[in-house]
C-alpha cells in the first residue's frame, strides 16, 4: 500500500472520535486481563533522598556505556539499576536550565539536553556547549530530537523551529505548522511531522544556509506520534490507525488504535528487542503489540504505579523503563516492566499454595489454604470437595498422587483424604494417626508414608502402622520422608535432626553428628543416591557416601529457610525458600567447598522475575512438583507459578563495569561528572592514605542481582568478595604503585573479568620520597667520602707529620752532628795539637805557657759550644722566653768580654709562644753572627739589642754604633759565609733578614721571626 496525498481521509478528531470510540471500548474488553505471566511490573523508583530529584520522568534515553538518563523539571538523572546521580545547579554549574524535556545520544556518544525554556545542550566529553534554538514564546522548548544517515542531528521545537547541527554549525528553518516529531529512516530521509502534514527532507543534499531539502509532503489528518524503526522505516501513529511504514510506502497496517479516543495524548512510543511496537499514552497506560499487531495493555491494573505515562525506553537487556507523571509523595514515577519468566495460573493468585502434584494425566492437583483442592487441566481449574462438602475450613495441607494414580489429601482437621468418583473421602483406618498431617510420600515398595505432628505412619494398603519415639523415631513431629531403593527410610524431623529406619532399627543425625541443624523442613534424594537436605533457618546440606556439606547464604544461597527441593531435569535443583524461590547447578554443589573464599552461585528469583510473591509456601510434602511435560510447578504465599527450565534463556552477556568515582585524601578528589571520562588513575596525597573507589555495573536488568569481587593488585593477593556493595575502601595504603580491579557478575553466573581498573599512587611524604631519599643518600655518601677524607687526610697529616718530625729530628741529630763535629770536633782537636805541642815544647817554658793559654781558651769555648748544642736540643727551651733570654746570656757575655757598652731592650714579660727547635736554632744562630761580626768588623764601642713583639711575629734588632755599612769592605763582605748564611737561616724558617744603617751611625740588624711558625 502506498501513501497518496489524495487518497488519505481529511477525517477531523471529531469524526475520529465517533468512528472508533466504541470499537476501542469493546477491543478494550476483549484484551485478556493481565495474570498469564507475560509482562509484570517489576521494580518502582520514586523521589526522596538518594532517588529522583522530582516526581515526573519527562524524559529518558539510555547511553552507550548503559547508565539510563533520565529528565524532570528539577535536574537530570543518571541511573545505574540501583543509585541515582543527580546533575543540577549545585552539582553541575553550567546547566543553562533545570527543567529537562528531552534526551537524546547520538551516534558519537554526544549527550543531547533539551529544556523547558532554554534551548538545547550539547554535552562532549564532559563539556558543556548551550545551543539557542527559539525565536518564540516557549524559547526553544525541544519537543524532538533525531540523527540523519550522514550525522547530522536535527531538533525540532515547540515554536515551529527545525535545527540541523553538522560539524559544530547550527541551521535554523521555520515551519509552518506546529511541529510534532522529527524522526530519521535509516539510510532514508528525515520526517517533520507537524500537525496535519509529513514532510520528507532529503538528507544528503541538505546545506548550510539553503532551503530545506524537500522531498515529499504527506497530509494526515491527525498526527499523533512517529517513531523511527531500528529494523528500517517507522511507525506512523495518525489518524486513528497504526502504520509500519518505509517512506511513503505502508508495510504492515495494525489497524484502528486499541485505546479509548477520547483525548488522550501518545506521549511516547518506543520498540523492544524484536522491533514491536510499545505505545505509551497519557491517563492509559502502555499498549505492547506483538509481531501481529494484538496490544497487551499495561496499566494500573497490572502494577503500573499510575496509567500517565510521560516517557519510555528500551534497554540493551529487554527491560522496558516507563517515565511516570507525578502521583503524590508515595508515587512511584519510574517503573520497570519486563517479560516474566513464570507464568502465574489465574485461579491461584492471591492464595497460600501448600502443595503440589502432577498425575499422569496431564493434570495438575493443589491444595490451596483456605479453600477446597483443585485440579488444573487443559487451562481449566475445577475445585474438588468431599462428599459432605467443601473442605476449605479443614486447611487443606497436603496432596499426593501416588504410582496407581490414586489421589490422598490431607488436611489439618479430619485426617486424611483419597478420591473416589471425583470426591475426597475420608481414607479408612485414618483415625488412628494424629490429625496434624504436613507430609505424604510413597516409596518405592508402593507403601504410603505420612508424616504428623504425633509420629510417622506407613499403609501398606491393609493396615497402618505407626512409628514414634517409642520405637525408633528420635522426635514425633515428622516434617519430611525419602526413602532408598533398598527400602531405607530418611525422616527429617522438627528439633530431633534427621533419621534413617533401616529394617526396623533406627539411628539419628543431629548437628552434634554433622547434620547442619536439629530442624529439617525437606528432603529430596536424587537419582545419584545424594540426600539433599533443607533446614529452617541454616541452609541446604548434602549427605553423601556419609559426607557432609553445608552451603547457606554466607555461600551464595539467596535463602537460609528451605521450603522445598526439586529437580528439573537438566541438571539443576529448584529450592524454593523464604527469600525467594533458587536454581543451583547439582555439578557446582557438588565440587565447591563450603569453606572457600569464593562463592557459590545461585540464581534466584522472587517478584522481578513473576512469581507473585517472594517467599515459597512451607509446611507440605510434597510441595513442588515436576509434570509430565517439564514444567516445573511451584507452590507461593500468594499463587501458583510454572515455568518450563528449557525455556529460560539466561543472561550470557558479561555484566558492563564501570568505575564512577575515586575519593582520595582530605578533602577528597573526585573524578566523578556529567559524562566524563571514567577515572585511569587516582594519586592519594602524601598523608591522605584513605582511598574511597565508587564502582558501578551497568546491567539494569539486574542491577540488584550483580556482584562483585575486588582486588587491589600490590596489595592483595585474592580478591575480596564484595557481594552486592558498590564501594572498596581502603585505609592507611603504604605509599607505592598499585592497580585497582573489579570484576562483576550478572544474574545469571557470568563474570565480565575484564572489569574495569584504576592505577593507583599513593605518594610518600617527602622524607620518603626518591628525590629525598637520593639528597639523603648523596648527603650520606657524602658524609662518608668526607669522613673517610677526613681520616685520611688526617691519617696522612699525621703519617707526614711522623716524616716531617722524623725528618726534623734526623735534621737536629744530623746538625747536632755537624755542630759537634764542626765545633767541638774542631777544638778538641785543637786541643789535642796544643798537648802534642806542650809535649815536645816542654823543655821550652815560654813556649808551654802560650801553649796551655791556648788549650784553656780553646777548652772554654768549647764548653760554649756544647752548652749552645745541649741549649739547642733541650725541648724545654722551645719558647720565645727561652730564645730571648739565651741570645741576650750570649750576647752580654761575648759583648763584655769585648769590652763594649751594650744595651738590652727586652719587655719584663714575654708572652708564652712556642718556637720550633730549627726556628730557635737558625735564630740564635743569626743573632750570635750579628753579635760576633760587631765584635770583629764593626769597630763599634757600643751596642744594642731590642726584641719588639707584634701580634704574628717578633723583629731582633742588633745595631752598634760602629763604622756602617758604608765602611764595610764589600768585597770582602761578599766574601765571607756568615752574612750569606744569615740570609739562608732566615729564609729557611720564613723570615727575614734586614742589614743596613743604624740610627747611630753604624749598622742596624733586624731579624723579622714570624710566631705562626712556631
Amino acid at each position: 500500500m502506498t501513501i497518496h496525498p489524495m487518497a488519505m481521509p481529511r477525517w477531523t478528531p471529531v469524526k475520529w472520535s465517533a468512528a472508533f470510540g466504541l470499537w476501542a471500548a469493546a477491543c478494550l474488553a476483549a484484551f485478556p486481563a493481565f495474570g498469564g505471566g507475560r509482562f509484570c511490573v517489576v521494580d518502582g523508583w520514586g523521589t526522596g533522598e538518594g532517588l529522583l530529584p522530582q516526581s515526573s520522568v519527562i524524559s529518558m534515553v539510555q547511553t552507550r556505556d548503559g547508565y539510563l538518563w533520565l529528565g524532570t523539571l528539577n535536574g537530570l538523572a543518571r541511573f545505574d539499576g540501583v543509585h541515582f546521580t543527580i546533575f543540577d545547579e549545585s552539582t553541575t554549574p553550567k546547566l543553562s536550565s533545570i527543567q529537562i524535556v528531552k534526551l537524546f545520544e547520538d551516534s558519537q556518544r554526544n549527550l543531547w539536553i533539551g529544556t523547558e525554556s532554554a534551548g538545547a545542550m550539547l554535552v562532549t566529553n564532559g563539556q558543556i556547549f548551550n545551543l539557542s534554538l527559539g525565536r518564540g514564546p516557549h524559547n526553544g522548548h525541544l519537543i524532538s530530537i533525531c540523527e540523519d544517515s550522514t550525522g547530522a542531528v536535527w531538533l525540532l521545537t515547540q515554536d515551529r523551529a527545525l535545527a540541523r547541527y553538522w560539524r559544530g554549525k547550527v541551521d535554523v528553518w521555520n515551519l509552518s505548522g506546529d511541529g510534532r516529531a522529527v524522526i530519521a529512516e535509516n539510510s532514508g530521509p528525515v520526517w517533520v511531522g507537524t500537525e496535519h502534514e509529513m514532510l520528507a527532507l532529503d538528507p544528503a543534499v541538505a546545506r548550510s544556509k539553503a532551503p530545506l531539502p524537500e522531498m515529499a509532503r504527506v497530509p494526515v489528518g491527525q498526527l499523533d506520534f512517529l517513531l523511527a524503526s531500528r529494523t528500517g522505516g517507522y511507525w506512523l501513529i495518525a489518524d486513528g490507525v497504526i502504520k509500519k511504514c518505509a517512506g511513503t510506502t505502508v508495510e504492515q497496517d495494525f489497524g484502528p488504535y486499541p485505546w479509548m479516543l477520547n483525548g488522550d495524548p501518545v506521549k511516547a512510543a518506543c520498540e523492544d528487542r524484536d522491533g514491536n511496537l510499545i505505545v505509551g499514552l497519557l491517563n492509559q497506560g502502555i499498549f505492547w503489540f506483538d509481531a501481529q499487531g494484538h496490544a497487551t495493555h499495561i496499566s494500573t491494573n497490572n502494577g503500573l504505579a499510575n496509567d500517565s505515562v510521560l516517557s519510555m525506553v528500551m534497554d540493551s537487556d529487554g527491560s522496558l523503563w516507563v517515565g511516570l507523571d507525578g502521583g503524590g509523595p508515595t508515587a512511584r514515577p519510574l517503573n520497570r516492566v519486563t517479560r516474566s519468566i513464570f507464568d502465574l495460573l489465574d485461579s491461584s493468585a492471591g492464595q497460600v499454595i501448600q502443595s503440589i502434584c502432577a498425575d499422569n494425566k496431564g493434570g495438575v492437583w493443589f491444595s490451596p489454604k483456605d479453600n477446597d483442592f483443585s485440579y488444573l487441566k487443559d487451562g481449566v481449574t475445577t475445585n474438588v470437595g468431599s462428599s459432605f462438602g467443601s473442605l476449605s475450613k479443614l486447611n487443606p495441607k497436603a496432596i499426593l498422587v501416588d504410582a496407581n494414580q490414586k489421589v490422598w489429601a490431607a488436611t489439618m482437621g479430619i485426617n486424611l483424604f483419597h478420591l473416589e468418583d471425583n470426591k475426597l473421602m475420608p481414607a479408612p483406618t485414618a483415625g488412628i494417626l494424629n490429625p496434624e498431617i504436613s507430609a505424604l510420600f510413597q516409596g518405592h515398595d508402593g507403601r504410603l508414608w505420612v508424616g504428623t505432628r504425633g509420629g510417622l505412619g506407613c499403609w501398606n494398603g491393609q493396615e497402618w502402622t505407626n512409628f514414634t519415639t517409642n520405637n525408633g523415631l528420635s522426635a514425633n513431629v515428622v516434617c519430611a520422608i525419602a526413602d532408598e531403593t533398598n527400602g531405607d527410610l530418611w525422616v527429617g524431623t522438627e528439633h530431633a535432626g534427621l533419621d534413617i529406619l533401616c529394617g526396623g532399627q533406627g539411628a539419628s543425625f543431629r548437628k552434634i553428628d554433622g547434620c547442619p541443624s536439629d530442624n529439617i523442613s525437606c528432603l529430596y534424594l536424587d537419582g545419584r543416591g545424594v540426600l539433599w537436605i533443607g533446614t529452617i533457618g541454616n541452609g541446604l546440606a548434602r549427605l553423601a557416601g556419609g559426607q557432609w556439606k553445608h552451603y547457606t547464604t554466607r555461600n551464595g544461597l539467596a535463602g537460609n529457610s528451605i521450603d522445598y527441593i526439586i529437580e528439573d531435569g537438566e541438571g539443576f535443583l529448584w529450592i524454593g525458600s523464604n527469600a525467594g524461590l533458587m536454581r543451583v547447578s547439582k555439578k557446582e554443589l557438588d565440587e565447591y567447598d563450603p569453606g572457600s573464599p569464593g562463592l557459590l552461585f545461585c540464581r534466584s528469583y522472587d517478584q522481578r522475575d513473576g512469581l507473585p510473591a517472594t517467599e515459597c509456601a512451607y509446611g507440605s510434602q510434597p510441595a513442588a512438583c515436576r509434570a509430565g511435560d517439564g514444567l516445573l510447578w511451584f507452590p507461593t504465599i500468594a499463587g501458583m507459578v510454572s515455568v518450563n527450565p528449557s525455556d529460560i534463556k539466561p543472561n550470557t552477556n558479561p555484566p558492563p563495569v564501570l568505575i564512577e568515582e575515586a575519593l582520595a585524601g582530605q578533602p577528597a578528589q573526585t573524578t566523578n561528572g556529567l559524562r566524563t571520562a571514567p577515572p585511569e588513575s587516582v594519586t592519594v596525597p602524601a598523608g591522605g592514605e584513605n582511598l574511597e573507589i565508587h564502582y558501578t555495573s551497568l546491567n539494569l536488568a539486574a542491577a540488584s542481582r550483580t556482584v562483585f569481587r575486588f582486588q587491589l593488585e600490590g596489595q592483595q593477593t585474592n580478591w575480596t568478595q564484595a557481594g552486592r556493595d558498590r564501594l572498596a575502601r581502603y585505609v592507611n595504603l603504604p605509599h607505592g604503585s598499585y592497580r585497582f580491579h573489579v570484576e562483576a557478575r550478572n544474574e545469571d553466573g557470568i563474570w565480565n573479568q575484564a572489569g574495569a581498573s584504576l592505577n593507583v599512587i599513593v605518594l610518600p611524604p617527602f622524607w620518603e620520597t626518591w628525590w629525598f631519599r637520593a639528597v639523603a643518600a648523596g648527603a650520606l655518601l657524602g658524609i662518608i667520602i668526607a669522613t673517610v677524607h677526613i681520616i685520611s687526610t688526617q691519617k696522612l697529616h699525621r703519617q707526614l707529620a711522623g716524616l716531617r718530625q722524623q725528618q726534623a729530628l734526623e735534621k737536629e741529630r744530623a746538625r747536632i752532628a755537624r755542630d759537634i763535629h764542626d765545633q767541638v770536633g774542631a777544638s778538641l782537636t785543637q786541643l789535642s795539637l796544643l798537648g802534642e805541642m806542650i809535649q815536645a815544647d816542654k823543655d821550652k817554658p815560654g813556649e808551654t805557657e802560650g801553649h796551655a793559654r791556648l788549650i784553656s781558651q780553646t777548652a772554654r769555648e768549647t764548653a760554649l759550644e756544647l752548652d749552645e748544642i745541649v741549649w739547642t736540643v733541650n725541648p724545654s727551651n722551645d719558647t720565645l722566653d727561652g730564645l730571648v733570654n739565651y741570645i741576650c746570656k750570649n750576647a752580654q757575655e761575648y759583648l763584655a768580654v769585648a769590652g763594649l757598652r751594650y744595651r738590652l731592650d727586652v719587655p719584663a714579660e714575654l708572652p708564652p709562644a712556642a718556637i720550633s727547635p730549627e726556628a730557635r736554632h737558625n735564630v740564635f744562630l743569626a743573632a750570635k753572627e750579628a753579635v760576633t761580626n760587631v765584635v770583629r768588623h764593626a769597630r763599634a764601642s757600643e751596642a744594642w739589642l731590642r726584641l719588639r713583639l707584634d701580634p704574628q711575629s717578633f723583629t731582633l734588632e742588633i745595631e752598634d754604633n760602629g763604622r756602617g755599612p758604608k765602611g764595610m769592605d764589600e768585597k770582602a763582605a761578599g766574601s765571607r759565609n756568615g752574612l750569606r748564611n744569615m740570609r739562608k737561616r732566615m729564609e729557611d724558617i720564613g723570615g727575614e733578614l734586614f742589614i743596613g744603617p743604624g740610627h747611630q751611625g753604624g749598622t742596624l740588624v733586624r731579624l723579622t721571626v714570624p710566631l705562626q711558625n712556631r
